[in-house]
């Protein structure tokens, strides 16, 4: 197609016919407005009401940058180099996994089940956007986060400072410390750690496996709950009486996350599906 002219309209004509190839319509449609509003601050309401407004040459010049990166199966949200998760804006960059909305259920479970001064630990952080969720929903909260990786902090502690939180980060191997004591006790642990056994790379898509670090994503087929047994070991250790864990799991191994705490001593088990009425939660309780 040729280059569009600078109106609204002629700009999501070049983005859909340009795209309708390599995603299906609804997709194209929901990345077109991300991105205006993005680079823009247009929203959908302002483009139906406004569609001949015409941008910048400079601007058009991004929609075009939006457009071949998507031809290379680049996500969108690291073109942009920002993401939303819980409405609130994160950077990202591909040393952290994008946000994902399964994460929002977890995230929104632990605020309704934990009222008060409590402190919280999310392990494995990433681009911080558990923590720095909980803290901005909940200030009572006194909370920590740790990862392996030193750039994935760096990017967690420039969303902080971006959605105005404090949240103590800190460079942490969990598979080095199980049996370590964290500087204080703790209320609520919670984690989404790497969970996909390598066996699955073959069923996934390649904006995942080709842009996405697969040091957050995968584990060996032999040891599909490896961080769980961590993790679960490091919560024993580190829990107050009656303190919290929870989980984001694979769909797949549900009951097996749910047999390695009891095992472990946990209580009050329960597990949760996603909206997708899939396995995606798990949650427990340590009883002295």
């Amino acid at each position: 197609m040729k280059m569009p002219d600078n109106t609204l309209i002629s700009i999501k004509a070049y983005f859909k016919n340009e795209l309708n190839s390599f995603f299906d319509a609804s997709e194209i449609e929901s990345m077109f407005y991300i991105t205006v509003e993005h680079y823009f601050s247009i929203t959908k309401k302002d483009f139906i009401l406004t569609p001949d407004k015409r941008l910048s040459e400079s601007d058009l010049l991004k929609v075009i940058y939006c457009v071949k990166g998507l031809k290379t199966k680049k996500p969108l949200a690291y073109i942009l180099g920002e993401w939303e998760f819980f409405g609130l804006p994160f950077k990202v960059d591909e040393n952290t996994l994008i946000p994902r909305p399964e994460t929002e259920e977890l995230v929104d479970i632990i605020l309704n089940e934990n009222e008060g001064n409590l402190s919280v630990l999310d392990i494995g952080t990433g681009t911080g956007c558990i923590p720095i969720a909980l803290k901005k929903q909940n200030n009572n909260y006194q909370v920590f986060a740790v990862d392996v990786s030193k750039e994935a902090l760096n990017v967690a502690t420039q969303n902080a400072g971006l959605n105005e939180v404090e949240v103590t980060f800190l460079e942490y191997d969990i598979l080095k410390n199980r049996n370590s004591t964290f500087q204080q006790q703790l209320d609520v642990i919670v984690s989404n750690p790497p969970y996909i056994p390598e066996s699955d790379k073959i069923q996934m898509a390649n904006n995942v496996l080709d842009f996405e670090p697969h040091l957050a994503l995968f584990v060996a087929n032999s040891e599909p709950l490896l961080f769980y047994d961590a993790i679960a070991d490091f919560a024993k250790k580190n829990l107050k009486n009656k303190g919290k864990l929870y989980f984001e799991i694979h769909e797949k191994f549900g009951i097996e996350v749910v047999n390695l705490l009891a095992k472990k001593g946990f209580s009050n088990t329960q597990l949760i599906k996603d909206i997708n009425s899939k396995n995606r939660i798990v949650s427990a309780q340590l009883i002295n």
